[in-house]
């Protein structure tokens, strides 16, 4: 504390003793309170939450972080379908700009953290970084009108919205948990604890109701001809406005510890003077000093000298934190892409790929209750002692487990995915459309029994595997029809590729068509479907209110188009001036098909279905173990970290520490982009690799934790202000060697 303040409370304190010491005075302040300004009248006592240890005020702060996440998490639900459908960018561009913008949004509370403990302090720095949060999410809906503007107005608005989102809610990150463990009083330590559960319970609350509802509010309601993304962003920027109403309504109920001054350089300008003061002090003739920081002494006082030693010892023990962020994180990315490999029928409810992440706030609302009311009681009842530490590295285990069986699933994901055609393969079948068996034989190939039998009319057929003598290869077919041998057209077939070769025609008018067919599923785990026209007449088909196709007459062939898994029983087609229907049935998740279109009656298309691609075999329940184990090791994990970093962090240096904590999760992210832009390995071994590298990482996160041993900033401060100058040193040796305590 500042000298004038020492005066102003030592001159307030009256009723002391005259010849009570300053270092007394230090002692019975809290750090985190203000300085009184009378003694007269009494100390205003804190409104509680029914008679609790819990101050009415961390409601207001609650209810503003559930309003907030739902606003983040709203917007990022319908973020990438915005790129890809509204902007049109390609599906590379989406994802980069969607990770740039989620590191950003774990890079800019370093710069809240400076805001609030140097200048503004928590209260203000939050009240101002929402009003811009709020004018981020104004002009993102702004930018998704179409009547705005062209696509460049829309990509320019767009850009900045999420720039100042980006500024926002990674601004109020670090200073919004900070400042409700403020409104703690000291001795209250496992209300706060509780607290920082009921605060993360909050953030998952309101992630996950706002992804069942921005979805809806995109696909099922229309506007300007289309998906509704203004409505989709809208919301979530009324709920932000609802955030900073209700955060400032609390307003006279906060405890609002004032900004310390610039924080961060006087953290820095110390390390710098006692790293340069040591190097120029290298004479053995110079006695030692128990901590390197000690040699900033001759400059700066002793308590920021304090401060940041607090600070380097919890920064120091953050250093492996990053790769566990990196496995979290990948459940909307890696496990998302698995999931679209899998098959979302659960028989009472069909999951999309993209669905299955709302398990994760989901488990997260059953395990946080769960573990504080059941499982850490049994486990202190058993004698454990689960410190901090322990609870952090048996997160870390729990997730590198979760990675293993993900490993696990994917390995038998990969055995029961069709076979793709690798170097000199073709995979080649036989569609017969004629009014007669057909037999086919290809002129000049070693294997001429390829297919065996005669193909009848509308037989289903699979692929039957090529060894090419070069990448590219020229074939002749060889056909049997009514007794008469048919050499047809010359093709030509490339190495990777499914081909089906398509037979049409009536007694001698043989045709034939060579179809390249899909090679794997699509990317997003949705259905792929294409149309052959038999008919005279061309045909429009309207498969859903997003995605129509016409198909010429007399054999035209579409191309593939992507729609989402279900049954499509009365799709409307136009044929002319006649309105028909034609019945899909169900298109499966990851399922590629071609429907031949046979015949027409008066009301109803006739049509033929194949599939080019099977339907994922392995049902989606199996991630279910896998996010289960995650969950929980992110509860264990990320609660206690959140805890961990307010209780370790100097008074004066909370919200940078909880900055610090933050800043592990981008860098997280930054591991896991490296990963997957430089290993070379197929997915489940990548799987295997991070869930080998963070049991390591858990190892080493274990040895130093063994070392340190956490220690409240208001005890060491109290240690080391009433402690007399002739046994300082033995002081400084319990801070050095706190393992022999």
């Amino acid at each position: 504390m500042p000298e004038d303040g020492a005066a102003v409370e030592e001159q307030a304190m009256n009723t002391f003793p005259p010849k009570e010491s300053k270092e007394t005075l230090f002692a019975l302040v809290s750090p985190d309170g203000e300085v009184p300004r009378s003694s007269s009248p009494p100390k205003k006592t804190a409104l509680k939450i029914c008679g609790s240890n819990y101050p009415l005020s961390i409601a207001f702060i609650v209810v503003n972080e559930f309003c907030e996440r739902f606003s983040y998490y709203g917007m990022k639900a319908v973020l990438t379908l915005y790129f890809l459908y509204f902007l049109h960018w390609s599906e590379d561009t989406s994802t980069s700009v969607y990770h740039a913008f989620s590191s950003l949004c774990y890079f800019t509370p370093l710069l809240g953290a400076a805001m609030a403990d140097s200048w503004l302090g928590k209260f203000r720095t939050i009240v101002y970084l929402s009003l811009v949060y709020v004018l981020g999410h104004l002009i993102k809906s702004l930018g998704a009108l179409p009547v705005v503007g062209g696509h460049l107005v829309h990509t320019v608005l767009s850009m900045i919205g999420l720039f100042l989102i980006a500024l926002g809610t990674g601004g109020i990150k670090p200073c919004v948990a900070a400042f409700g463990g403020d409104q703690f009083e000291d001795e209250h330590v496992n209300e706060r604890s509780k607290f920082f559960s009921v605060f993360y319970l909050s953030i998952n609350a309101g992630s996950l109701i706002s992804m069942f509802v921005t979805p809806m509010l995109r696909g099922d309601v229309k506007c300007f001809g289309g998906d509704c993304y203004a409505l989709a962003f809208g919301v979530p920027g009324m709920l932000m406005i609802l955030a900073l109403v209700v955060f400032v309504l609390g307003s006279k109920m906060y405890k609002k510890p004032p900004p310390e001054g610039n924080i961060v350089a006087q953290v820095s300008k110390c390390i710098w003077f006692a790293i340069s003061n040591r190097l120029k002090n290298r004479s053995r003739e110079i006695p030692k000093r128990k901590h390197w920081l000690d040699w900033a002494e001759e400059k700066y006082p002793k308590q920021l000298i304090l401060d940041v030693k607090a600070l380097t010892r919890v920064l120091f023990l953050y250093i492996p934190l990053p790769m566990f962020w990196a496995l979290l994180d990948q459940q909307g990315s890696r496990w998302t892409l698995q999931a679209t490999r899998m098959n979302g029928n659960m028989g009472f409810f069909v999951f999309q790929p993209d669905q299955i992440q709302v398990l994760n706030p989901l488990l997260v609302l059953i395990f946080i209750p769960m573990f504080d009311l059941g499982l850490y009681p049994l486990i202190k009842k058993c004698g454990i002692n689960l410190t901090s530490i322990r609870k952090m590295a048996a997160g870390m285990i729990l997730a590198s487990l979760a990675f293993a069986i993900a490993a696990a699933v994917e390995i038998k994901i990969n055995e029961l995915t069709p076979h793709k055609p690798g170097g000199k393969e073709v995979y080649l079948r036989i569609l017969n459309l004629a009014d007669d068996e057909i037999k086919v034989e290809l002129m000049g190939y070693q294997n001429k029994s390829l297919f065996p039998e005669p193909i009848k009319p509308f037989q289903q057929t699979s692929h039957s595997k090529m060894i090419l003598t070069m990448e590219r290869q020229h074939f002749h077919f060889q056909l049997l029809y009514h007794n008469m041998s048919i050499i047809i057209n010359e093709h030509v077939m490339e190495e990777k590729n499914k081909y089906s070769l398509v037979i049409h025609g009536k007694q001698s008018r043989i045709s034939n068509i060579l179809m390249k067919d899909a090679v794997t599923s699509t990317a997003n785990g949705m259905a792929a479907v294409r149309f052959i026209n038999t008919l005279d007449k061309d045909i429009n088909i309207t498969l859903n209110r997003d995605v129509s196709v016409s198909v010429g007459q007399n054999y035209g062939i579409s191309s593939y188009k992507i729609l989402e898994r279900g049954k499509y029983h009365n799709v409307l087609c136009r044929m002319g001036d006649k309105e028909l229907f034609l019945d899909l049935g169900l298109l499966d998740f990851g399922a590629a098909y071609m429907v031949a279109i046979t015949n027409s009656s008066n009301q109803h298309l006739q049509a033929w279905k194949i599939e080019d691609i099977s339907p994922n075999q392995m049902s989606i329940a199996w991630q279910l173990p896998q996010y289960v184990i995650v969950t929980a090791s992110e509860v264990i994990f990320s609660i206690t970290g959140l805890e961990f970093s307010y209780s370790q962090a100097p008074p004066s240096m909370k919200s940078v520490l909880q900055a610090a904590w933050l800043l592990t999760v981008a860098i997280g992210n930054i591991i896991v982009l490296v990963v997957a832009q430089t290993s070379a390995l197929v997915q489940w071994a990548e799987f295997i690799l991070f869930s080998g590298l963070l049991l390591i990482i858990c190892l080493i996160f274990s040895i130093m934790g063994y070392y340190y041993i956490p220690v409240k900033p208001e005890d060491a401060y109290s240690l080391e202000d009433t402690t007399s100058s002739h046994i300082k040193g033995d002081a400084n040796d319990l801070v050095s060697k706190k393992t022999k305590l």
